[in-house]
Order: structure tokens, then sequence, then C-alpha cells
């Protein structure tokens, strides 16, 4: 007989997660992800990727502002869900709730764990020029990103793919994972292993100050932040009063003055070495190669960028 399950998930991320579950035939009692938000502008109401999958597969969903409070605990309770998965669920789930399921709550997290705990995992990893990432499979418990793992799956980092590439990685691969890891749950013999927590490492939010690229670092540093922040938030530079993100790059070894436009391709200048601009997004425009960019707008040899 197939697991009771409640899913809980926000960002496209959770996405893959939750189609496995209903093709992999897990009875999905309900699924519980953030409430639409308002447009920087407020006149668009967006609703998570997960609410609209829901409402697409008819799906019975949930979008409570917190879950701290009486009435949502009951109704938690009431589902008696055998297991709780979750996948970037984007809120704090209150401890009177973890013991309310049979085998607890199950987090799939996008690290090995005990590095890079919290909300920035993948875009920590990249910005820090980690070699490797993954997925971890792991019980929730009171403290944030601290229970024992049942599995972990490594992936390399390429110093030349985004954030955006990877995270399309790392969904899919935590999604088979979790199944595989359900599965062994299910038999009620599953080998959860401990976090060595001297080994912890946070992966605090990304700050919008984070985002201005700083000309004077080494290209290669240069380069992991533009990856690491591509395409949300975006890496981004000022020229002429007006800003563009840079959305994908790479490194070449031409050196000089840091922000220096050094070739008519949008080679910019490093503390060492060069980045070489491929992909840009002008103010308020759409993404283009830097090919298509060049077309319109000149940023010319000897520019100054900063």
């Amino acid at each position: 007989m197939p697991l009771n399950v409640v899913f809980m998930g926000t960002p496209e991320f959770s996405v893959p997660t939750l189609n496995i579950l209903i093709k992999e035939k897990f009875n999905i009692l309900k699924v519980y992800t953030q409430p639409p938000k308002k447009s920087k502008r407020g006149q668009k109401i967006n609703p998570s990727p997960i609410e609209n999958f829901c409402k697409i597969n008819k799906i019975n969903f949930n979008s409570p502002l917190n879950l701290d409070n009486e009435e949502e605990f009951n109704t938690f309770k009431n589902l008696s869900p055998d297991i709780v998965v979750v996948v970037a669920y984007g809120q704090i789930i209150p401890n009177f709730f973890l013991n309310i399921a049979k085998f607890g709550f199950i987090n799939v997290h996008a690290s090995l764990l005990p590095r890079w705990r919290g909300a920035a995992p993948i875009q920590r990893a990249i910005m820090n020029g980690d070699k490797k990432t993954g997925i971890s499979i792991m019980k929730i418990q009171e403290k944030l990103d601290s229970g024992p793992v049942l599995f972990s799956k490594e992936l390399e980092l390429n110093q030349n793919e985004t954030y955006g590439e990877i995270e399309k990685k790392l969904s899919l691969a935590g999604a088979n994972l979790l199944i595989k890891s359900l599965k062994i749950i299910e038999t009620g013999n599953p080998k959860f292993k401990d976090q060595d927590h001297s080994q912890t490492t946070y992966a605090k939010k990304v700050d919008k100050s984070e985002a201005k690229i700083d000309w004077s670092f080494e290209a290669n540093k240069v380069l992991s932040r533009i990856h690491g922040l591509s395409p949300i938030p975006g890496a981004w530079f000022e020229f002429e009063n007006e800003r563009y993100k840079v959305l994908k790059a790479e490194i070449t070894s031409k050196n000089g003055k840091p922000g220096y436009v050094l070739d008519e391709n949008l080679t910019i200048a490093c503390g060492l070495n060069s980045i070489k601009i491929i992909e840009i997004q002008r103010q308020g425009k759409n993404r283009q190669t830097v090919k298509e960019f060049l077309l319109g707008k000149k940023i010319e040899k000897g520019a100054i960028l900063v």
C-alpha cells in the first residue's frame, strides 16, 4: 500500500519531486506551498510554481501565511500522513508539527550536508568556488538542516555553469533520490546517519548588496559571483547610469586596469586576468547574447564599468 504523503514546497526546484511522487503512485493527501506574491509594482499576483502545478494537475493544496497556530496544526494533524516531504518550502515548520507523521518529516536539501545548511546552498557553493555540491535526503529536526542523512548524491561543479543550470540538475537528482529513500523508509529499515556538526557551514540568504560586481577581484572570483547569482538576482555593473546584469561569462588571460573594457567584445579586466561576457541583460530588457547586445548598445574598448 503506497505511503500517504503531505508535500511541502514552493519554487520551481520543488516541482520535479512532486511530479515524480505522483508518477510513482504515492498518495498525495495535500500540498502546502507559500501564498502568492505581489510583483514589485503590486499590479500582478504571482502564484508559486507548486501552486500552478497543483492547479494544472488538480491536486489539493493549501497556502497559509504561517503554520504556527492551532487551526493549522489541527488541519495538518487530521490529514494523518505517513510521511511529510519538504522541498524548499520557504517557511519554518513549528516543532510541534514534527511528530505528527508516522515516519516524520523528510527534507530534500541541495547540498552535501553538513556543508551549506540554510537558505541558499547552491548559490553559496558556486560563489565560494566549491568543486562539488550535491543533494542530501535528511530527517527534519528542530535545528536548521541538522537532522540525520539517509542518502546523499554528489555533483561536480563546473565553473562555467550557472546557478540556474546547477539547480535544474539537482532538482532532478533530488527527486530520484527521494523516491529511493521513500522505498527504503517504507520497509521500516532506513539507515540514517548523524551529521558531523563540527564541519557545518551556513548558506545565508543572498543579500542584494552582494550582486554588484567588484572588478578588483580576481577573474575566477568575479566569475563565481556572476554564475552563482545567475539568473536571479543577477550580478550587475553600471555604465552611463544604467544597470546591466551579467548572466554568463568566461575567464580570459587578458589583463588591464580593473573595470576597463579591453576589446570590442566586452572583455572586462579584473584584479587578475579578465572575464568575457557571454550573456547580458540591460535594465528593463530581456537577456541577450553579447553579440546581439552589441548590435544595439555599444560599450566600446576603453570604457570604464563600475
